[in-house]
């Protein structure tokens, strides 16, 4: 059993006007520790002019007091907060009122531990009834309220999860109005310190998310040139549904692929991984074109959370001379290929078959493309061509993204820098940044 939280405490930053007070639901601007440092920055020094000071009025603390006798605590009418006004009170004789009574303006709830939890059985669980309280109200502060005999009860009450515990006998109106303004600074600290841990996990899950989405690529032995952009819509941190990947098999074919879950996420993106990682375990495997295809759709089918989610997909196997190309559409746009002397074009997407997960038995033709000697091939998803242009309100298109690649390779870009100018310039047309994700994805082959 912990020791008791001694009695005398110092008194919180809040209560020297120093500190505002916030209801549960807003975030916290400031943590306490920080409070100091930051009344000692807002000081001006001997030699800077003295800055006007705007005031911010803190807001009026509300209490819920949870007690079977009210009235058996003469101290409370006497409440004040930090600016001297009258603390608000609020008061339930049972959980249940306390529940209806309690309301986002309330700040702190005070709890006499000596109630019984409704609708448990009596199992020996002394602290039942703050249980139910904190699974009632997780946001606000709580103070636990005992007696002088039963000190290791009111620990083991923050043990659980309380702010503080108060002895009703030492109460006084001034000690339990600085006890409420603490546990309320303490919750807000408490609650931006957890909102921060879970802000570190959930990067550490999409950047984990991000590498399956976007992995290295294994060229190993070939001459081509390998190039990628990815850039998340604007709603999400760092994740979507787009994908990519490039292999090479034993035999010398160097296999690209892109696609694109239906949806943002992290649901759409996990999916995304898996279906990314099937198809390269596949890949290697020997499985090309319909084949592919239709086994991914089977991954699609048993992995989708929800029967109307899809994906589209564009597979191409280059051969291992680097002349010629298969090609498989699932419902995505169609490759671009530039090559000198001529301007860049959309490969045939004539046998676009359906996106993975529309069609049970669909099957998808692979066309064989003809790349010549020297060439540069683009694949991308549809988040590239359909942002705005302009105050228009007209999207891109593939003619309009055909157009803007045409330039950028009449002035000599490549690689990384012809992908990197041309999102920008995809996201400068719509006048910000994009709403869904872009993937692309740059093949070169040179003499």
């Amino acid at each position: 059993m912990p020791a008791p939280v001694p009695r005398q405490r110092a008194i919180p930053a809040a209560e020297g006007g120093q500190g505002t007070v916030a209801a549960p639901n807003e975030s916290a601007q400031e943590l306490p520790e920080n409070r100091t440092a930051a009344a000692e920055a807002a000081t001006p020094s001997a030699t800077e002019p003295a800055k006007t000071a705007t005031t911010t009025t803190p807001a009026q603390l509300t209490l819920l007091l949870i007690e079977d006798d009210p009235g058996g605590t003469p101290i409370v009418p006497d409440l004040l907060d930090q600016a001297g006004r009258p603390i608000r009170i609020r008061t339930a004789r049972n959980l249940t009122e306390a529940e209806r009574l309690l309301t986002d303006d309330v700040h702190c709830i005070l709890l006499d531990l000596a109630l019984p939890a409704p609708g448990r059985a009596d199992d020996g669980d002394e602290l039942a009834v703050l249980r139910h309280v904190l699974e009632l109200a997780p946001r606000h502060a709580v103070l636990a309220l005992t007696g002088a005999d039963d000190t290791e009860r009111g620990a083991e009450a923050v043990r659980v999860g309380a702010q503080d515990y108060l002895i009703r006998d030492e109460l006084d109106g001034r000690l339990l109005s600085r006890a409420i303004r603490y546990a309320v600074e303490r919750k807000r600290s408490d609650s931006a310190e957890r909102r921060l841990a879970e802000g570190r996990l959930r990067a550490q899950e999409n950047r984990r998310l991000e590498r399956g989405l976007l992995p290295t690529p294994l060229l190993d032995g070939s001459p081509l040139r390998f190039a990628a952009r990815y850039r998340p819509g604007r709603s999400r941190a760092l994740l979507g549904g787009d994908f990519y990947d490039v292999v090479r098999t034993p035999d010398g074919t160097v296999h690209a692929m892109i696609g694109d879950v239906c949806g943002h996420g992290p649901d759409e993106a996990a999916l995304g991984v898996e279906l990314r990682i099937a198809w390269r375990a596949l890949t290697l495997a020997g499985l090309c074109g319909d084949q592919l295809l239709s086994t991914l759709q089977q991954v699609l089918e048993h992995e989708r959370p929800d029967d109307e989610i899809f994906a589209t997909l564009c597979t191409v196997d280059i051969a291992p001379d680097g002349r010629r190309a298969g090609l498989c559409l699932a419902g995505h746009p169609s490759p671009l290929l530039a090559r000198p002397g001529m301007p860049a074009r959309l490969l045939p997407y004539d046998n676009n078959g359906p996106a993975l997960g529309l069609l049970p038995g669909a099957r998808w033709p692979r066309m064989q493309v003809e790349l010549g000697a020297e060439w540069s091939l683009m694949l991308y998803t549809d988040g590239l061509i359909e942002g705005r242009v302009g105050d228009t309100g007209e999207r891109l298109g593939q003619d309009g993204m055909v157009d803007l690649i045409r330039r950028r390779l009449s002035e000599g870009l490549s690689g990384e820098e012809l992908l990197r100018t041309a999102v920008n310039e995809v996201r400068d047309l719509n006048g910000g940044e994009l709403t869904d994700d872009v993937a692309v994805l740059l093949l070169d082959r040179t003499r």
